[in-house]
């Protein structure tokens, strides 16, 4: 007989009411110049909203939250699992192995203005830096300490993205 094991999922984040979300952290293109502005703030149900403005002036177009935690292992895990509702924008769910590296691992997808669950294979995210896509393999690390999203449709909009919940299945 055999006897197949189900690793529980781990939970990176999950919003609540009460969730400490100050280590959310906004990063904008205005770190070169540019002038989208995102925020990341807590609804009145507990979610995490991130919403702003993209604006392609200066060479712009993108505003992302980012958030670092501890080292968390991976390899037992096949995927991310997001609940979120956006709002029909198309957006970037980012991790890095090491929160030094200067590039992320990506995996588009988009939003259709209702709740959805979002599953993401690890191994499918292919690594870039500054929008181009690099020339090495597709994540394979054992830890993460960083996940990010961003947008950047090259266009100006309004965004909004609400997030649930954030774990590793």
């Amino acid at each position: 007989m055999t006897i197949f094991s189900s690793m529980p999922s781990q939970v990176i984040f999950d919003f609540n009411k009460s969730a400490e979300i100050q280590n959310w952290l906004i990063v904008d293109d205005v770190v070169m110049g540019g002038k989208s502005s995102g925020t990341f703030n807590l609804n009145a149900d507990g979610f995490g909203v991130f919403e702003g403005n993209i604006s392609l002036d200066n060479n712009g177009g993108f505003s992302s939250v980012r958030y670092r935690f501890e080292k968390t292992l991976v390899k037992e895990y096949s995927t991310v699992h997001i609940k979120l509702r956006g709002d029909g924008k198309k957006y970037q769910f980012r991790i890095k192995a090491k929160s030094g590296d200067y590039y992320s691992y990506i995996s588009p997808f988009q939003t259709t203005g209702e709740w959805q669950e979002i599953e993401i294979p690890l191994k499918e995210m292919y690594p870039s830096f500054r929008g181009r896509k690099l020339d090495q393999p597709n994540f394979s690390d054992d830890y993460i300490e960083e996940i990010t999203f961003l947008i950047g449709n090259k266009k100006e909009e309004d965004f909004q993205l609400l997030i649930a919940k954030i774990e590793l299945r």
